[in-house]
């Protein structure tokens, strides 16, 4: 019981914090905005898939055993 009630408590800290924001939201607006850019975006175009392009198919875990191992 007394862990519901603790967590409860740290809900509630959170939920009123959040309500009484104002340069807070917007600040979480940008690190949200950012986080998307970094994961989506840049994933995209800056980070293929290289093992798709360079493996069998099916036979990728043989590929990638192979290159940790010649290093």
């Amino acid at each position: 019981m007394a862990i519901c009630r603790w967590l409860y408590r740290v809900y509630d800290l959170y939920r009123d914090g959040f309500r009484h924001m104002t340069l807070g939201r917007t600040l979480w607006a940008i690190i949200l905005i950012k986080l998307f850019i970094i994961f989506a975006i840049l994933k995209v175009f800056f980070f293929p898939n290289y093992i798709s392009t360079h493996a069998d198919e099916g036979k990728e875990s043989e590929f990638v055993a192979t290159k940790i191992l010649k290093q």
